[in-house]
């Protein structure tokens, strides 16, 4: 009996401790300086050449895609970014409302809480809000190591009503995390027995310092059905945990990797060169349809937008209005460089010759 309310005590100390760093990403996020410094996504090297006659209706410019057997209305995601405390689960629900009005695909933030504790699985649960887009699950890949297997996958899979599961890579950030885990030894092949036996496609992201042509590689080699490049330019995470941080050193450490990453219009042309027949998300720091457009270009298939949504998300009033007020508008850009360049379809803009360097 001792042993029990040992073990319950010790559940309910671990559900606070996760509730306050996930409560703190969110502030952190919202209120500080955690964007790259030094460093940039890569888009702004490249323009698009103007094309006087498109000979096309803009009317007739067609963005739709299909992601996970499902179709959607652009080729655009609301990132992986939060859940495990109530103003998490409001966040995920704006969202998902938001992006099943709009037709965009949906990426939930880790999902380890709600495996390890059941009172914080509804916090994840947004099917209600998006009954018809994609939504992926996720579970950080380090947590393999860390005694997660295929059945904590098909649970958070299960919990989510998910279309697909992401595993993501955040070695530099679990560095930085005061509770972070960072034994990555061995992980390619327990990715591998996932994406076999998770029993939906399975793919790699990072959070924020990008993937090279040679990981990619190797993770598409394993089984992963797509890769999600999340490449730098955008948040940091060693920033971010800098303002959670209460050891002097790695605080003061994190200054020194500001700029560290890879920039997200690298990692999508380097990925794509690599492995042509795969499928590539491009997110890390895109800023508006444009910078889709190019990440498109560029050899892209999705791309997915996060920290630039979480304000609207956040909004206790009017949220779900604003963040369909800022997909509308991203989805505008896309459609309206598409039609500047003359390019009528996704396939089309894919081939284009008419994105150049500056």
């Amino acid at each position: 009996m001792a042993d029990d309310r040992t073990s319950e005590q010790e559940r309910e100390e671990q559900y606070m401790t996760t509730m306050k760093r996930k409560g703190e990403h969110i502030r952190i996020c919202l209120q500080e300086q955690v964007q790259s410094i030094g460093i940039e996504t890569g888009f702004d090297q490249y323009r698009f050449r103007h094309c006087a006659l498109p000979e096309l209706a803009y009317s007739e410019v067609d963005m739709t895609t299909t992601f996970l057997d499902k179709r959607m209305n652009a080729p655009l995601l609301v990132s992986s970014m939060t859940g495990g405390t109530g103003e998490a689960s409001m966040i995920n629900r704006r969202l998902a409302e938001a992006a099943e009005s709009r037709g965009w695909a949906m990426g939930l933030g880790s999902m380890r809480a709600a495996i390890e504790n059941e009172k914080l699985a509804e916090t994840f649960v947004v099917r209600r809000e998006a009954p018809t887009i994609p939504i992926i699950a996720n579970i950080g890949a380090v947590q393999l190591n860390y005694g997660y297997g295929v059945d904590q996958c098909r649970r958070a899979v299960e919990l989510a009503e998910a279309d697909g599961l992401v595993l993501h890579l955040n070695s530099m950030q679990e560095v930085f995390q005061p509770e972070g885990d960072t034994d990555f030894r061995g992980l390619l092949a327990r990715i591998g027995d996932v994406c076999r036996y998770a029993g939906v496609p399975v793919g790699i992201k990072e959070v924020g310092w990008g993937i090279d042509a040679k990981t990619a590689t190797a993770l598409i080699e394993a089984g992963a059905a797509f890769i999600d490049v999340a490449g730098a330019g955008g948040t940091s995470w060693s920033q971010v945990e800098k303002y959670r941080s209460s050891d002097p050193l790695r605080a003061d450490a994190a200054a020194a990797f500001a700029d560290w990453g890879i920039p997200t219009e690298e990692c999508v042309r380097e990925v794509r060169a690599a492995l042509p027949d795969s499928y590539i998300i491009a997110s890390g720091g895109l800023r508006n349809g444009v910078d889709a457009a190019k990440a498109i270009a560029l050899g892209a298939d999705l791309a997915g937008y996060g920290r630039s949504l979480l304000a609207g998300a956040a909004m206790k009033n009017d949220g779900v209005n604003e963040l369909q007020k800022q997909m509308e508008q991203i989805e505008f850009e896309l459609r309206t460089a598409m039609f500047g360049i003359g390019a009528g379809s996704l396939p089309e803009l894919r081939s284009t010759a008419s994105l150049v360097k500056r």
